[in-house]
């Protein structure tokens, strides 16, 4: 099952609302179950170099089921998953990445944003998480 076309955009429109809010330019990204890019979009402003850390945020997420600011945390020196982010072509592990779960629990996608802040890079993932109406993964053991 992956994040439907229709999903994805809602989900960058809601992230745009919250980036023009925050009053930054951000690069969206949606991946699906696969983390295959579903749509992204580029703000106007928005840094060049921010394109492929939003892609790669949101991959980071689908493929582990939880936010890049989680992976983080278990990815510093001495951490379980230290080194991770030289792993699947390369992942991001600061905040920013949020995975789409469908109410049932079910895996279906990732959202990411650069741009900003990482503080503000999350806040706009999230929003645009949220408005999709999915909620986060089971309990796992690496979760934090």
């Amino acid at each position: 099952m992956h994040v439907t076309f229709e999903q994805a955009q809602q989900a960058i429109e809601a992230a745009i609302r919250k980036a023009n809010a925050l009053h930054t330019q951000m690069c969206i990204a949606v991946v699906d179950s696969g983390a295959e890019l579903k749509a992204f979009a580029r703000m106007d402003d928005a840094w060049v170099g921010s394109v492929d850390i939003a892609v790669k945020k949101a991959k980071t997420a689908c493929l582990f089921g939880m936010t890049t600011g989680q992976i983080g945390s278990l990815s510093q020196p001495g951490g379980p998953l230290y080194g991770i982010e030289h792993s699947n072509g390369g992942l991001i592990t600061f905040p920013g990445g949020v995975p789409i779960v469908t109410e049932q629990g079910v895996l279906i996608g990732g959202l990411g944003v650069s741009g900003s802040s990482v503080e503000n890079d999350h806040l706009v993932a999230q929003a645009g998480v949220e408005v999709i109406g999915v909620s986060a993964l089971p309990d796992h053991p690496w979760r934090t």
